[in-house]
């Protein structure tokens, strides 16, 4: 048996798979809730910024008047609600929906940290739980009147980005990246499983992209020549924002303040995303 490519084009009329309309795989919302655009954050590794870019762009759609919520679909590596200095345990109402946590600006959130007893207890789940987690934080939440939903999807291309994929009707995704030439190659990664998956590319952001100098501003390229440009003109997407390594908005996430620090950092991505 060969290895399904998730091209279905590709299959014989026997295949199990593609007897079943990708639709069917979709979790639906609950009652009395409205999402009108899904916007998945993705990278083909962590520790290259997702969680500060769906902050950003929670906190570009918000400042414009959109309802916003983030879903932290990094279920073993939550950081959402530290950014937003979120501490509270999620609640659910009477007909047994999770209740999202609302920031201090109208963000709402749901992560698995506002479900621990200590933010630093360790998740230590299995995938299928782990899937089973997301589709909760989906289809059992009560998600009241959202224009746009961020997902901070967890890094790399294995079984909860699929499930998410597969699960939760994604408008298109932002892929998340740095200078470096190797995680340019594992961005790729990404791109192709999007491709795969028949989800929309939106654009990329890189994140780390240079330094400013305090006295005089000049950029300086820490990690070298950047590669964003050869990757986006590859795969014809464009390049959304490039975040340097700001101490103040780095500071900003560690005191979770981070809706609080203005900047146009995502002013170009949530352009291209408004016409969608």
């Amino acid at each position: 048996m060969s290895e399904c490519t998730h091209d279905c084009s590709s299959c014989g009329v026997d295949c199990d798979s593609r007897q079943m309309d990708p639709q069917d795989f979709l979790e639906k919302l609950s009652a009395g809730s409205s999402v009108k655009k899904v916007i998945g954050v993705v990278s083909g590794k962590g520790g290259v910024g997702k969680s500060m870019v769906t902050s950003l762009l929670a906190c570009a759609s918000m400042r414009e008047g959109y309802k916003t919520a983030i879903l932290d679909g990094d279920i073993t590596g939550p950081s959402i609600p530290k950014a937003f200095g979120a501490k509270v345990n999620l609640v659910g109402n009477a007909d047994g929906l999770i209740l999202p946590h609302t920031t201090s600006c109208g963000i709402d959130i749901v992560s698995v940290n506002l479900m621990l007893s200590n933010e630093t207890d360790p998740v230590i789940w299995r995938g299928p739980v782990l899937g089973g987690v997301i589709k909760q934080f989906w289809g059992e939440t009560l998600w009241r009147g959202i224009d746009y939903m961020f997902i901070d999807m967890p890094p790399g291309t294995g079984d909860v980005p699929l499930t998410i994929f597969q699960s939760i009707p994604l408008d298109g995704i932002v892929i998340v990246t740095s200078p470096q030439e190797l995680v340019g190659m594992i961005v790729e990664k990404a791109a192709n499983m999007a491709r795969m998956m028949q989800i929309p590319i939106i654009g990329v952001v890189e994140n780390m992209s240079y330094v400013k100098c305090p006295h005089c501003d000049e950029k300086i390229y820490v990690f070298g020549k950047s590669h964003l440009e050869e990757i986006a003109q590859a795969y014809h997407i464009p390049v959304l924002g490039r975040i340097p390594m700001d101490p103040a908005l780095a500071a900003a996430c560690d005191e979770g303040k981070i809706e609080f620090q203005e900047n146009d950092y995502m002013k170009d991505a949530m352009e291209v995303i408004r016409h969608l």
